[in-house]
């Protein structure tokens, strides 16, 4: 087995913006010249999260309404109150996604569906230069 590792930098706005990095992960996949493995995306923070989706416009904005829902970015927090930046909301919905996905590696080729894609989620309350360790294991 052996490890590719590689950082990808994601402009992104804030309150769960979520960017479609599908492209970044087929091209990683292709330069590792694995047959089989798997492909780990990390974010390199506190107020993201990874996962997948059919990256629809329609669909997005839907999950970014339940993200709402769910923790909404008026709500006070005890984060908020301690650090006076209003962003507990975006760690809450950070960790209730959950840090990172694995994706398995099959011919040469991520595993996933017709429709789904890789995407991340920058939650913070504000626009950032979004940082995201990837690393293909594999042979």
């Amino acid at each position: 087995m052996d490890i590719i590792s590689k950082e990808i930098t994601i402009d992104a706005d804030g309150f769960s913006d979520i960017q479609n990095i599908t492209d970044d992960v087929l091209r990683l996949a292709k330069e590792s010249g694995f047959s089989e493995g798997f492909i780990h995306v990390f974010p390199i923070g506190s107020t993201a999260s990874v996962s997948t989706i059919e990256f629809e416009p329609n669909l997005v904005q839907d999950m970014k309404d339940k993200l709402e829902e769910f923790a909404p970015h008026d709500q006070q927090t005890r984060h908020g109150d301690t650090w006076g930046d209003d962003n507990g909301f975006s760690h809450l919905r950070a960790t209730m996604m959950g840090p990172g996905i694995t994706v398995p590696l099959y011919s040469g080729k991520p595993v996933l569906g017709t429709w789904q894609q890789v995407v991340v989620i920058n939650h913070d309350n504000r626009h950032r230069e979004r940082r995201f360790f990837l690393q293909v294991i594999g042979k």
